[in-house]
């Protein structure tokens, strides 16, 4: 059975608290573990090391957790360096050190989730006329940071402390299916009209819109399923909402879109581009290119991106429709909005338009 394990902001704020519980002790004695409140539920995190710099500073480390999940942070430390001084407007200030992002504004990259698990298990700590200033490390923050597209949706100089829940979820594990399922069937309780994201980008994107996280639903790489899965469960409409790299291969009728399955973006992507009548060059040119980005960046200079991306994106409700019927005997209406890698929304379908009006205005 796949092991489940943490999302970043739980081990960045265990190291806060170990540093600001063990600046509240008058013995040297170091912390083995913190127990974390995680909104909801409660976790024991390990402590690597723990240790007071100055009277009022201490510094404490842990290593990233995140279970079975094929996540590029395991086994990555992460530091806490918390200082108390005398009050100031807040009790609480947290800071972006080395290797933690920062918006385009220079804000700290350290999201809504984990603000809320920051004040949760910190403010109860912080003495009344005192002020906790946290600085949150990842020194190998920067380098992992290459290997993300966070650069392209605003995060700068590291990784973002984002997500939506503290469990980071094994979500390309086969065994993981059931648990998906069971968290689909509890959002469906809740909103007819649902919200598919494959990643955390999709889910920035979605918050962008202004779209409630109650209605999203994540879904890995087990888009077909979980298409069923909603229609069974009753679900009027599913809005598709991803990077295009990943939602194309819908396209062509690829409903996993792990990359060890199957692949062919850049064939679907050409029938798409003759469809559109692009010539013989510019689907040449598309099968040249190494990435389903670069495909696209080839015809945004050809102007051939909108009317390619347009026909994709109705291609892919479609395709997903006739897959819910097929599979599940039942009509679900589906739209799709395909974005690229700058976090920039490429296209929308007609269905999607009429989606996104009607999921904001039941935020």
């Amino acid at each position: 059975m796949a092991r489940s394990g943490y999302t970043l902001p739980v081990f960045a704020v265990a190291a806060a608290k170990a540093a600001l519980s063990h600046l509240q002790c008058h013995t040297l004695e170091l912390l083995p573990a913190v127990t974390l409140d995680l909104l909801p539920g409660e976790a024991i995190i390990p402590i690597q090391q723990v240790a007071r710099l100055e009277v009022n500073s201490a510094l404490a480390i842990t290593l990233s957790d995140p279970g079975d999940n094929l996540d590029l942070t395991r086994d990555t430390p992460l530091w806490a360096w918390v200082r108390l001084q005398s009050r100031q407007s807040e009790p609480l200030i947290l800071e972006a050190g080395e290797g933690v992002g920062k918006t385009i504004a220079g804000e700290p990259a350290i999201y809504r989730y984990a603000r809320r698990l920051f004040a949760a298990n910190l403010l109860s700590l912080i003495p009344p006329n005192q002020t906790a200033t946290v600085s949150i490390v990842m020194p190998a923050g920067r380098q992992l940071a290459q290997r993300t597209s966070n650069a392209a949706f605003g995060v700068l100089e590291g990784l973002a402390l984002l997500g939506t829940s503290s469990i980071s979820q094994p979500l390309s594990a086969e065994e993981h299916l059931t648990e998906l399922r069971q968290m689909l069937q509890t959002k469906v309780q809740q909103h007819s009209h649902l919200v598919f994201c494959i990643g955390s980008h999709g889910i920035q994107i979605a918050q962008q819109l202004g779209i409630s996280e109650s209605a999203v639903v994540q879904t890995g790489n087990w888009i077909g399923a979980l298409l069923v899965e909603a229609g069974l469960r009753g679900a009027e409409s599913v809005l598709l909402l991803g990077y295009q790299g990943k939602l194309i291969k819908l396209a062509g009728g690829i409903f996993n879109t792990s990359s060890h399955l199957a692949d062919a973006r850049l064939e679907i992507i050409s029938a798409a581009v003759v469809r559109a009548g692009g010539t013989l060059s510019a689907v040449e040119a598309v099968l040249a290119a190494k990435t389903a980005d670069a495909a696209y960046k080839s015809l945004v200079e050809l102007n051939l991106a909108e009317p390619v991306f347009q026909i994709l994106a109705t291609t892919i409700s479609q395709k997903a429709q006739s897959y819910v019927q097929k599979y599940g005997n039942v009509e679900l209406q589906i739209g799709t909005v395909l974005f690229d890698r700058q976090g920039q929304i490429i296209t929308q379908d007609a269905i999607a338009t009429q989606l996104l009006d009607l999921l904001g205005n039941r935020e």
